[in-house]
């Protein structure tokens, strides 16, 4: 590893097709060494998150480091002080820098001077962490996922984006299944059919998007920040609810992903995320394993 030049893991594409497997290799190990020991790792929350705060300081001190949890009007990134400013600061007292923040230009901003590893914990733009944890439940659920068929229901955010791409990069196959003035543009649609051997299509139908997928995942239709537009989501994504007649319209023995929080009646019926075909615990315990196997793959962990 480059002291002088860290890696960072701002979008799933940081990774090669070959590094990502590492990663979830990593992330399975229950032998790994201590790298972060006698360490810190800055966990910088403008957002709040249950799964990501956990997930990220347990994942931490499983490689013996120490976590810091800092909310982001503590450090008013580019408002009390420069992203530059507190980046620089930060590094001189950890070995990581995460963040999860509302613009991902903050988090490049970030990378572009910190002399240790950036790690996006969530963005506006992508949810790198989240798709770890999808495609390792998927692994353990499904088998290997080159070839595969994989269904994401609802909008084309960031979710979705780092889905597709972790997706693309082992070899299955995306179908996304958007609303209309939801959907995926064109071209960011060329280029997550350049990183990979798996392929993203879309359809406004979304019985269409998980005929023959071996997992359904979908996401809240009102994210955080997206409150006022609720009324206008719930009428735009009618007939877009992954309920029983969805899952059966996929594979048999498809099951169903969801990042959370989860909001029963409205993306997903009840008695699909509560029911045997669910795997969204797995898949939120998931993200301190996914997220121990990056911190490792990013400290050297051979």
């Amino acid at each position: 590893m480059n002291a002088t030049k860290p890696r960072h893991l701002l979008e799933v594409t940081d990774l090669t097709s070959s590094e990502l497997a590492r990663v979830l290799d990593l992330a399975q190990r229950t032998d790994l060494p201590k790298p972060l020991a006698g360490k810190g790792v800055a966990l910088i929350f403008e957002k709040p998150s249950n799964r990501t705060r956990h997930s990220m300081e347990m994942a931490v001190v499983q490689l013996g480091g120490h976590p810091i949890y800092t909310r982001g009007e503590e450090v008013g990134i580019g408002v009390r002080e420069p992203v530059g400013d507190v980046t620089r600061v930060m590094a001189g007292y950890h070995a990581v820098l995460a963040a999860r923040v509302f613009n991902h230009e903050v988090v490049e901003a970030m990378a572009a001077v910190s002399p240790v590893p950036v790690v996006n914990m969530l963005s506006d733009r992508a949810h790198p962490l989240q798709a770890l944890a999808d495609v390792m439940t998927m692994q353990q659920r499904h088998g290997e996922l080159a070839g595969q068929n994989i269904a994401y229901v609802g909008d084309f955010n960031n979710v979705a984006r780092s889905l597709a791409e972790a997706c693309v990069l082992l070899g299955a196959n995306v179908k996304l299944g958007c609303p209309p003035g939801y959907c995926a543009p064109e071209a960011e649609l060329d280029r997550l059919n350049g990183l990979g051997a798996g392929q993203v299509s879309q359809t406004h139908r979304p019985a269409e998007a998980v005929g023959g997928a071996i997992a359904v995942h979908t996401d809240t239709w009102t994210s955080m920040g997206q409150e006022a537009e609720k009324a206008a989501r719930v009428k735009d994504f009618e007939g877009f609810i992954v309920d029983r007649a969805m899952m059966a319209a996929a594979s048999p023995g498809a099951g169903f992903y969801h990042c959370m929080p989860a909001y029963r009646g409205y993306e997903v019926a009840a008695d699909v995320i509560d029911g045997s075909q669910s795997h969204v615990i797995a898949q939120a315990h998931n993200r301190m394993h996914s997220a121990r196997g990056l911190l490792a793959f990013l400290m050297g962990v051979e």
